[in-house]
């Protein structure tokens, strides 16, 4: 007899997997983020989402739910310009495509893209990661 996964199973692991208390907002947030393929999603299209499931929650709530989801480790922060930031649900190493004028954010694999003549780090730090964003505008 095959059993059926519990709803909000996967967003749960995921929340125990860091050690965040699953609150029903998490919970919930977690579930439209993950439970679908890898997404790049901003904490207003997220608090919007989150409206149209019937999910009462404030955009501040969200800004902190993505926030408290970066910290752990379960998303990524893209800043694309001050102010405009997505929120990525793939945490592997990877760069982006930025559609300027759609506000389009497309993922390019790390394997696709090479950095080279990185300078030095200054003394007492070290380079954590390379983020790079390849801006793109439509053709008229």
């Amino acid at each position: 007899m095959m059993t059926a996964e519990r709803p909000f199973k996967r967003a749960l692991d995921r929340l125990n997997g860091v050690g965040l208390r699953p609150t029903r907002q998490r919970l919930g947030l977690a579930r439209l983020l993950f439970e679908g393929c890898d997404r790049h999603v901003t904490a207003e299209q997220l608090h919007g989402e989150a409206l149209s499931a019937d999910m009462p929650v404030s955009l501040a709530t969200v800004y902190n739910t993505l926030n408290q989801f970066t910290a752990a480790g379960l998303l990524r922060e893209v800043v694309v310009e001050a102010g405009k930031s997505y929120f990525d649900t793939n945490t592997s190493d990877h760069h982006h495509f930025f559609v300027e004028s759609t506000g389009r954010l497309e993922d390019i694999p790390a394997d696709r893209l090479t950095v080279q003549n990185l300078p030095a780090a200054p003394a007492g730090t070290r380079v954590a990661r390379v983020d790079v964003i390849v801006r793109l505008i439509e053709d008229a």
